[in-house]
């Protein structure tokens, strides 16, 4: 998994650590003079981070669903496999799709002891962190993305009793292939029950993933123009 194959002519480790790493220097030699050139793609990343809590939210209520539904299945009798796993997944979606909206409301631990000491600190140590912190979450979604494609090559099932219907697995594959396989890929949906792909719950944390490393990296860079960090801790009474 050390490969780096070109694309667009462009090794990847380019287009992921070196071409952000280059605006952030164009940011901080630019500064206030891009400002607000920057801003309304601020605003749009705001509210896909929103997005994403919102998108948490309503898997942990699913969380709750599942608990329940298993409840009552316990209570008068009926056979309800896969709650369990389905659970699981659920609680996996949960954590990854609020990782980039709980960042941006301060909700991630962050030790700030030594950047309290002077400005300097507090400007270029707390820079560095969150370029170091960057560069980690983009390592970390590169090879969130890379597994699930080897689970979807190996055809990996879960082991469990959590089974999905065909045509979810089809539908999802469409997602990622070209139109032109659509109809074959689609061909082979069906209402007929199938073990859990691993890719599909797999998806969670890739999206997780990525979107905290895009909220990384625009943290960094509204840092190096604005000179102030958008994070603030929310308040607890």
């Amino acid at each position: 998994m050390r490969d780096w194959s070109p694309v667009m002519g462009l090794p990847l480790w380019v287009w992921l650590f070196v071409i952000p790493s280059v605006f952030g220097v164009i940011c901080l030699i630019s500064g206030p003079r891009i400002e607000g050139l920057l801003r309304p793609i601020w605003r749009i990343l705001d509210k896909v981070y929103v997005a994403g809590g919102v998108i948490a939210a309503c898997f942990m209520m699913t969380i709750l669903g599942l608990i329940v539904a298993g409840m009552i299945a316990r209570w008068t009798s009926v056979a309800l496999p896969g709650t369990t796993e389905f659970a699981g997944y659920a609680m996996a979606a949960t954590s990854f799709f609020a990782m980039a909206h709980a960042l941006t409301r301060g909700a991630h631990i962050r030790v700030s002891i030594i950047l309290n000491m002077n400005r300097f600190l507090n400007r270029w140590l707390d820079a560095f962190a969150v370029f170091g912190a960057a560069v980690i979450a983009t390592y970390f979604a590169r090879y969130a993305i890379k597994t699930a494609f080897f689970s979807e090559m190996l055809n990996d099932r879960t082991q469990g009793q959590d089974q999905i219907p065909a045509w979810v697995d089809a539908g999802l594959r469409t997602l990622g292939s070209n139109p032109a396989d659509w109809g074959a890929t689609w061909a082979k949906g069906s209402s007929e029950l199938i073990y859990t792909p691993v890719w599909i719950p797999q998806l969670a944390m890739c999206i997780g993933t990525i979107l905290l490393a895009i909220a990384l990296w625009d943290t960094l860079y509204r840092m190096l123009v604005t000179g102030v960090n958008p994070i603030v801790s929310e308040a607890v009474e």
